[in-house]
């Protein structure tokens, strides 16, 4: 076996979640936050650059908002349970964690997506970071 297919089955398992926290991306699935169904109305089916986004996917310990795989990409969308100290330091954790995985993190404030000119900065924002890179 390569040392890279190695690296990524390790990385891959390493990254696995438990049945607990499948279990509650399934239900959060079916009981998405207005702000989430908004966006998730937009991502599903390639709807962006035609990418494709996971909703409620679980990672590790973690379940991600969205995220897409090919651009290891993370999508949160904060609502006001995040406004607090101790959610802040878990999203710390949580971000740093990812990031260190190599999953980039994206947070877009719940109100955003719920107002016209808020959604439309949000989407575009998506967009520019699934475009290709020029480097």
């Amino acid at each position: 076996m390569e040392a890279s297919a190695a690296r990524s089955l390790v990385e891959s398992l390493f990254m696995r979640s438990g049945v607990t926290t499948f279990d509650r991306a399934r239900r959060l699935r079916r009981d998405m936050s207005r702000p989430e169904a908004i966006l998730w109305s937009y991502l599903r089916n390639h709807g962006i650059a035609g990418m494709h986004f996971r909703r409620q996917h679980a990672i590790g310990p973690y379940i991600l908002d969205f995220y897409c795989a090919s651009l290891s990409l993370c999508i949160e969308i904060d609502g006001l349970t995040h406004s607090t100290p101790e959610a802040a330091r878990h999203d710390d954790a949580r971000t740093a964690w990812l990031e260190a995985r190599g999953i980039h993190v994206v947070r877009f404030a719940a109100q955003d997506v719920l107002h016209a000119e808020g959604l439309s900065a949000v989407l575009t924002t998506i967009e520019s970071l699934t475009a290709p890179s020029t480097a």
